[in-house]
């Protein structure tokens, strides 16, 4: 039984993200390192609607774990109802999302905008706590404005509510995913609670999460964007943990294989007509600054079939090879 964020056998999460996180991702992640992988956030309302879409993000396997499940919400009872169904899916955790800042979930009370009402905050927390018996964590942002930074105060609010731990991500609802995360609200908040903290922002190399260990004393970090067409970054994490330097990305066949054996998980979990669509993103990531990826970017993103799609792939890698061949002998 998962035992909570101080039992994790590595300091390297991987952060929900919609339209990512789905199980295939997942894996590719867990294979490198990760140590503890997130559903894509889930709406509790279309939870406990019982919608099929819905419950389709809950999708899992043997291999797939430990697993948080993240959900999001406004309403503390249906929150809770939510959180049961959840549980009982077999996930090993469940986070409560207050750090969203899409408009979408802002209007309709949840994700960011609970940062600015504390004591729904903890009306959500207190009634998720008592509807499962697995451990709850909470993700936020700094803040809602850059002239509110309130996530101190949030902190301490959720731990008297019994989270048992905090993801905090350093940039505020305003900021989106632009600018430069601020990681020292993070160090605050781990000087002021006794709970797990869990740092998030701008972790784009190994290198990067060190830094936010050593300057912010967290107890792990969650890995968002810097995942993407990157997941051997959790490799470099855990080597980096334990002191060595090797270089940890890929040669051309080993990036080769993971793309491959990632489209394989895609269709087997989507079907081929929608990983022909959902994969397209994967590919551009994969493959982006590699030496002349241009036309093979351009190309990936107008062929219509998996098989056009592969064949293009392995002529543009045969090609790099060809390339770096003639640079090593010249």
């Amino acid at each position: 039984m998962f035992a909570g964020i101080s039992s994790l056998k590595g300091k390297a999460l991987l952060a929900p993200m919609a339209g990512i996180s789905n199980l295939p991702f997942r894996l590719i992640a867990r294979s490198f390192g990760c140590a503890l992988a997130f559903t894509e956030m889930i709406s509790a309302n279309g939870i406990i609607r019982k919608s099929d879409r819905t419950l389709e993000y809950l999708r899992t396997c043997a291999d797939d774990n430990p697993l948080g499940a993240q959900i999001f919400g406004s309403d503390p009872e249906i929150m809770a109802e939510a959180a049961c169904i959840v549980a009982n899916h077999g996930v090993d955790l469940i986070d409560i999302n207050m750090g969203c800042p899409v408009k979408k979930v802002i209007k309709s009370g949840a994700g960011a905008i609970l940062m600015k009402d504390p004591d729904r905050v903890s009306r959500i927390i207190r009634a998720v706590k008592k509807s499962v018996r697995i451990p709850v964590t909470v993700k936020i942002r700094s803040g809602w404005t850059r002239s509110s930074i309130n996530a101190v105060e949030i902190a301490h609010v959720a731990e008297k509510s019994g989270a048992d731990a905090i993801i905090v991500h350093g940039r505020t609802a305003d900021q989106g995913f632009g600018g430069v995360a601020d990681w020292r609200v993070i160090a605050e908040i781990k000087k002021k609670v006794n709970i797990p903290v869990i740092g998030n922002g701008d972790i784009w190399q190994p290198q990067d999460a060190i830094r936010m260990l050593q300057e912010t004393s967290c107890d792990a970090v969650m890995v968002g964007r810097g995942a993407l067409g990157n997941p051997w970054i959790f490799k470099g994490i855990v080597k980096a943990c334990s002191g060595q330097i090797k270089d940890y990305l890929p040669n051309l066949g080993e990036r080769q294989k993971v793309i491959k054996n990632h489209w394989e998980m895609e269709t087997g979990y989507i079907g081929v007509k929608l990983a022909n669509k959902n994969f397209r993103k994967h590919l551009l990531w994969y493959t982006k600054g590699l030496e002349s990826s241009t036309r093979f970017r351009q190309l990936a993103g107008k062929l219509r079939d998996g098989e056009s799609v592969m064949n293009e792939l392995n002529e543009y890698f045969r090609s790099l090879e060809e390339l770096r061949s003639t640079e090593c002998t010249t």
